[in-house]
């Protein structure tokens, strides 16, 4: 038998009250592979009723073991460019700054982080004239003291399976 497992999953398997069995890893795996799977060929897949399926699904969405969304490639959406920026603050506090900038368009993740920076922001744009506009809003938030660009020239892996639930 696959061993489904990998290190997302057993992790949760030691952080989550909800207790899984290999079938949970089979539906995740499943789901991981083709989140629009259908519950009729889960069942199929998993010598299951669809009626199991579907009931082992919403118990591991409810307990926010698992869930499924949609993942766009950026660069099937035309942005050519991946950018980590980090942030230095000054005169306000990290949180707030924070705030502001998971407000600008065009951020996806904004993370306070322990280093040479207060704040990480990830990016995206999709030529040049769209990056140079993205450093000149983030500089131009208040508190930010200095912005530290990092483009990604080749992305080797983004494990987009491994996510906070808000």
């Amino acid at each position: 038998m696959t061993d489904y497992r990998d290190s997302v999953s057993s992790r949760i398997a030691t952080t989550q009250s909800t207790n899984l069995d290999d079938i949970d890893y089979q539906i995740i795996a499943l789901l991981r592979s083709d989140g629009r799977m259908p519950y009729r060929a889960l069942a199929k897949e998993l010598d299951l009723t669809e009626a199991t399926v579907r009931s082992r699904v919403k118990r591991l969405e409810d307990s926010e073991t698992m869930r499924v969304v949609a993942v766009t490639d950026i660069q099937a959406a035309g942005f050519g460019m991946l950018l980590a920026v980090g942030i230095q603050v000054e005169g306000r506090s990290a949180l707030l700054v924070s705030e502001d900038l998971a407000a600008v368009e065009g951020v996806y993740s904004v993370s306070q982080v322990v280093g040479t920076h207060d704040i990480e922001v990830l990016t995206v744009a999709d030529g040049q004239a769209a990056l140079d506009a993205m450093l000149k809003t983030l500089a131009s938030v208040s508190g930010v003291r200095k912005i530290m660009p990092a483009m990604a020239i080749d992305v080797l892996k983004n494990q987009a399976n491994w996510v906070p639930f808000d």
